[in-house]
């Protein structure tokens, strides 16, 4: 067995089944194709590349089989290959990922010159409605090249999606494995989620005693953002709110900072208008139950020996978070307690479940704060309950997984049956003209 073979679906399946071509240009950045190629594998996909002979004075078709498992394309031939891949029928291609992309290659693309075998890859996706990524890699100057930045702004115009660069030590660094495999991820996603807005608000609370002490809790946010990373994975428009954190947010997902519970509330009123757009809230925060009023500056320690704080109620955020994002708005809570039986759980998360018009709770203990893994037990209004357990990361997955199933459900009760002028003779489903192309 290749060993390409052994670490398929490791991270996901996510993309199995799909196919993903690789077009490497000549840029240094081509040595970290393998690493692109391997991580798209650990979430499924079959890979195969198509180099330019620029590109394999960086680096050797046989180190790009290795990683694949397929010899690459070095020139095209009487098999025409590029429409065996990415032409129409069995066997074509999901998407096309030019990695990396010199600005020679994406200005040759966005002006039709098709004169390598990865520019013709190119010219063959585009035509025929393929979706294409591009990740640049080049020196910072280039990139600020007027040619180049309008080259790129033609791209993305015709729906080319473009993977942002790192800009570092004066180049335009080529995106890392993890980010480029979540792109590919977003834009060929499939499923119940794709498409969708979700706001996931995640991260612990800071409440604040003067201007450098605060109150806060354990948590490590390590859910909210394992939510936000599968739901874009997913195919969906995420909007990451997040607090105090332990982990690092993905490059991938923009987010806004909140710190204490009031800024909280005022940033969901400042943004009502998304919430009530949103598809799905999740909300695995970990608000504080109290907050105080904060003393200005430093209060002194020097010869104190007691401190007495007032603590006051903080306001609740979840039956805001359902006034501001109403039904079908899918608003899913969580619940953590401490050292209670599964029995007492489930009925603090039925309690929360009721009293804030959720639309599922995930409960789970303590216990779980800054581990790695986690069990959580899952309700709905329907009445439906689950366990799950695993990676915090797996589990999120599974978690949008089962409400995607219930999202879908309930989106295709609710959808009319198609009008008898908009089928065909064979009963197939016609599109109408003003209708998006699917991908």
């Amino acid at each position: 067995m290749h060993p390409s073979r052994a670490i398929r679906g490791r991270r996901s399946e996510l993309l199995a089944g799909r196919r993903v071509i690789i077009g490497i240009s000549g840029s240094i950045a081509a040595v970290e194709v393998p690493r692109i190629a391997r991580e798209l594998i650990r979430h499924g996909a079959e890979v195969r590349a198509v180099m330019s002979s620029e590109a394999t004075r960086i680096i050797t078709p046989e180190a790009i089989q290795f990683a694949t498992g397929h010899p690459p394309v070095l020139q095209l031939s009487g098999d025409v290959e590029h429409v065996q891949l990415l032409g129409p029928g069995e066997g074509r291609a999901d998407l096309l990922l030019i990695a990396p992309a010199t600005a020679n290659t994406l200005s040759k693309i966005a002006h039709g010159i098709d004169d390598t075998p990865v520019t013709t890859f190119a010219s063959v996706a585009l035509g025929g409605g393929v979706p294409v990524l591009i990740a640049p890699a080049m020196h910072a100057d280039m990139g600020r090249n007027p040619a180049v930045r309008e080259n790129l702004e033609r791209l993305a115009k015709w729906g080319v999606g473009v993977i942002a660069s790192q800009s570092a030590e004066g180049e335009e660094k080529l995106a890392s494995p993890e980010e480029v495999a979540a792109a590919v991820l977003h834009r060929i996603a499939r499923g119940p989620w794709a498409g969708r807005r979700v706001v996931v608000i995640g991260g612990a609370s800071r409440e604040s005693i003067d201007d450098v002490r605060t109150i806060t809790n354990e948590s490590s946010g390590e859910t909210a953002v394992a939510l936000a990373t599968q739901a874009f994975y997913r195919g969906a428009a995420v909007e990451f709110w997040v607090g105090s954190l332990k982990v690092p947010v993905p490059p991938f997902l923009p987010h806004v900072a909140w710190r204490g519970v009031g800024d909280l509330l005022e940033l969901a009123r400042r943004h009502r208008e998304t919430l009530a757009r949103a598809d799905a809230v999740f909300v695995p925060a970990a608000l504080s139950d109290f907050t105080l009023l904060a003393r200005p500056g430093k209060i002194r320690s020097s010869g104190i020996k007691r401190l007495e704080l007032a603590l006051n109620a903080a306001p609740k955020l979840l039956p805001e978070l359902r006034r501001l994002a109403p039904r079908p708005c899918r608003l899913v809570g969580f619940k953590l307690e401490s050292g209670n039986d599964a029995p007492a759980l489930e009925a603090a998360a039925r309690e929360l479940l009721v009293s804030s018009q959720l639309d599922w709770v995930v409960a789970n203990d303590a216990r779980v704060l800054g581990t790695p893994e986690t069990t959580v037990l899952v309700l709905s209004r329907n009445g439906s309950v689950h366990r799950l357990a695993g990676p915090k990361m797996e589990v999120a997955g599974k978690l949008l997984d089962d409400i995607g199933r219930a999202v879908a459900d309930e989106s295709s009760a609710r959808r009319p049956p198609a009008p008898a002028g908009r089928r065909s003779r064979g009963g197939v489903a016609t599109r109408s003209a003003d209708s998006s192309p699917s991908r």
